[in-house]
């Protein structure tokens, strides 16, 4: 049988099979996906920053099209309701990283502009970012890295499959 030893890795003593493997690798995944989420988080703290936020305001900044983007283009892009980006704008806009600015082309439409805070605080961010990684990818060797960093590229590339 297919457990989980203390540290957390698998025994692979059962007959379990791929889907037993697929089951551990799933498992592996998730533990990786907290961890990465917990550090994040603890990098992100100083800055007052959350991780949902720094999201936001990289989006922002990198944002295709050479205008400042809609509230509706950001929720589109972060996969969130509308409502979720009032929330992280408001809360960006009260540490004035961001500002609402009508469209000059339909006063009903708001854009989301970065401010100097913002493109500061997006500085920090990246060395916060930076640090988090260096946490987290510290038990690889460069050789290690590379192999992850094809592995992800694999993963992420893949086509979603869509089920109902």
């Amino acid at each position: 049988m297919n457990t989980a030893s203390a540290s957390g890795r698998a025994d692979s003593a059962g007959t379990g099979g791929a889907d037993s493997s697929n089951g551990i690798l799933a498992e592996q995944l998730l533990r990786l996906t907290r961890r990465l989420h917990r550090i994040q988080k603890r990098h992100l703290e100083p800055l007052g920053i959350t991780p949902a936020q720094s999201r936001l305001l990289r989006l922002v900044s990198h944002y295709d099209g050479g205008e400042a983007p809609r509230m509706a283009d950001l929720a589109t892009r972060l996969e969130v309701v509308p409502r979720a980006v009032t929330t992280l704008v408001d809360g960006l806009e009260a540490a004035d990283c961001v500002r609402r600015a009508p469209d000059p082309a339909n006063r009903r439409v708001i854009r989301i502009e970065l401010t100097d805070t913002g493109r500061a605080t997006l500085r920090r961010l990246r060395n916060a970012r930076t640090d988090a990684a260096e946490e987290i990818l510290a038990p690889l060797t460069a050789e290690q890295r590379e192999v992850l960093g094809g592995l992800l590229n694999a993963l992420a590339d893949a086509p979603a499959e869509r089920r109902c």
